[in-house]
C-alpha cells in the first residue's frame, strides 16, 4: 500500500497531456516489450484509477482509452516479435529435445491458447512473455486477436476502473488501498506460484 500511494503521490502531480502518456508508455512497454516485465502493471493501473477520482482534469474515459490501446497494441507487438524474430530463431534449432518443445508449444496454443492469453494478463511477468511465445508458437493470428483485444479489456479498462470507482462510491472509498492491495498481492502470490512451478 505504501507503494501505491507513492505511485499516487507522483501522478497526482503531473499535467493532464504527461499522465496519460506515462501511463500509456507504462502499459505497452510491459506488455509489448520483455524488458518491462518488471513493471508493476496492476498497480499502476489502480492507481491512475485513483488519481482520475481525485484529480477533476483527468478524464477518465481518455485515460481508459489510452490504456485499452496501449495494453491492446503492446499484446500485438509482442506477437510480432515472437512470430518474425522467435520463430526463425527456433526453426535453427535442430536438437530432437527442443523440437519435442515447440511441438508441445504449437499443440497447447492451438488448443488452450485463446485462454491462455486472456488469462495471462493477470498474471505479473507472464503477460509480458505470453504474447511472444504465442507467435513462435505459430498461434492462429485471429484467435490471438480476439484474447487479446478481450484480456486488454478485462485487465487494463476492469482495474482502472476499480481503482476509480473505489475512490468515488462512498461504499467503497475507505477501502480502496485495502482493495489495491488485494489486486496486488494476488498478483505477486499468484506470479511466484507460477514461476515456482516453472522451475520444477
Amino acid at each position: 500500500m505504501e507503494v501505491l500511494a507513492s505511485f499516487d503521490a507522483q501522478f497526482t502531480a503531473l499535467a493532464p497531456f504527461i499522465f496519460y502518456l506515462i501511463i500509456g508508455a507504462i502499459v505497452f512497454v510491459e506488455t509489448g516489450l520483455l524488458f518491462g516485465f518488471f513493471l508493476p502493471g496492476d498497480s499502476v493501473l489502480f492507481s491512475a484509477g485513483l488519481v482520475a477520482a481525485a484529480k477533476g482534469d483527468i478524464n477518465i474515459a481518455i485515460l481508459v482509452t489510452v490504456i485499452l490501446a496501449a495494453a491492446f497494441f503492446g499484446d500485438q507487438i509482442g506477437f510480432v516479435i515472437g512470430r518474425v524474430v522467435g520463430r526463425p530463431y527456433l526453426d535453427k534449432r535442430t536438437s530432437p529435445r527442443m523440437q519435442r518443445m515447440i511441438a508441445r508449444s504449437e499443440r497447447f496454443y492451438e488448443h488452450t491458447g485463446w485462454w491462455a492469453v486472456v488469462a495471462a494478463r493477470f498474471f505479473p511477468w507472464i503477460r509480458t512473455f505470453v504474447p511472444p511465445i504465442a507467435g513462435a508458437s505459430k498461434m492462429n493470428y485471429y484467435k490471438f486477436l480476439s484474447a487479446n483485444a478481450l484480456g486488454a479489456v478485462l485487465w487494463g479498462a476492469g482495474i482502472t476502473l476499480a481503482g476509480y470507482y473505489a475512490a468515488t462510491l462512498p461504499w467503497v472509498k475507505t477501502s480502496s488501498y485495502a482493495i489495491a492491495a488485494f489486486f496486488i498481492c494476488a498478483s505477486i502470490v499468484s506470479g511466484i506460484v507460477n514461476y515456482s512451478r516453472r522451475l520444477r
